[in-house]
């Protein structure tokens, strides 16, 4: 099934998640630290007089990665609330093709990733955003 995907950039990995999860993109901002959270968790941020949750998708996949510095954060929805995932690089919108994942050596924490796309220039690692929020709210 094809969906229209946002793709951007962690490291040296493509990366995709469903556009109708976005609600905005904005520039990377830093966060305040939350005593006791995951490293993975960046902390908050105020965006227009909203306290935002931001994670560090990086780190969420590679627990030695160094936190994002700059960059962008998208906004993803889930249910009612907003939550920031900050990423090196917002590339593009295109329309992807899904394809079952299997074990085709694709390391990331359980149900985060959906499945595999393909471009002209590679392969894209789907992420299950909505697993991403759920995991870190729960």
């Amino acid at each position: 099934m094809a969906t229209r995907t946002l793709l951007f950039r962690v490291a040296d990995r493509v990366y995709g998640c469903d556009i109708e999860a976005v609600r905005e993109i904005i520039p990377y901002r830093r966060a305040t630290r939350l005593p006791g959270a995951p490293r993975y968790v960046q902390g908050l941020i105020n965006l227009r007089g909203t306290i935002i949750t931001v994670l560090d998708l990086g780190a969420r996949l590679d627990a030695e990665r160094a936190p994002v510095q700059e960059g962008s954060i998208i906004l993803a929805t889930h249910g009612t609330r907003v939550v920031g995932v900050a990423v090196d690089e917002v590339m593009d919108v295109q329309t992807i093709t899904e394809e079952p994942i299997g074990t085709n050596g694709v390391d990331a924490p359980r149900g985060l990733v959906r499945g595999l796309g393909h471009l002209d220039d590679g392969v894209v690692v789907l992420v299950n955003i909505h697993a991403l929020v759920t995991q870190v709210l729960l």
